[in-house]
């Protein structure tokens, strides 16, 4: 299962590191609207209509890393029948066999983690993290890189009740 799923997860992973190049992309992602700190994209995928909410970090430590842009995305693909998916791109490769830990206001949980992304094991966890996500105030992604860096990226939840909104009336 998490076989399976990772795999499908690999194509979201690299639409938020492609987000700057249009050439990684049978069609560029449409921005529908922002919401507060969260925008909403839509694009057409192999399997039918993506839509994503995305969000980048409001403050990032330590600050003198070099990183890709870092991003955090829950998204729904409806011919591939996954809904509310959470991933993070952390900006630099996970060290291997590392976690990350994702905090919303408290209440931890663990991603796995693959190249530059972490993902929730299971579509029930995913659930959990959005429900805990749209309660929330704040969110914080911990991380270490194959360096050995621990990075903490925290994220405002100002607005991901609507952008979540959004993406289930756009893409069922």
């Amino acid at each position: 299962m998490i076989r399976r799923r990772f795999l499908s997860l690999a194509g979201g992973a690299a639409l938020a590191v492609a987000l700057g190049s249009a050439a990684a992309f049978a069609q560029d992602p449409n921005l529908v609207s922002e919401f507060k700190d969260w925008a909403v994209y839509t694009y057409k995928g192999k399997t039918g209509q993506v839509c994503y909410a995305i969000s980048q970090p409001k403050d990032s430590s330590p600050k003198n890393v070099n990183r890709d842009p870092v991003h955090f995305l829950i998204t729904n693909r409806p011919g591939d029948k996954i809904k509310g998916e959470v991933n993070t791109i952390i900006g630099y490769p996970f060290k291997k066999g590392s976690d990350a830990t994702l905090q919303i206001d408290g209440t931890k949980f663990t991603l796995f983690t693959s190249g530059d992304g972490a993902w929730a094991a299971s579509p029930d966890t995913d659930r959990k993290v959005v429900a805990a996500m749209k309660r929330g105030s704040k969110m914080t992604v911990v991380g270490r890189s194959q360096r050995g860096t621990r990075t903490v990226d925290q994220y405002s939840l100002s607005g991901v009740t609507a952008a979540v909104d959004k993406i289930n009336g756009n893409c069922k």
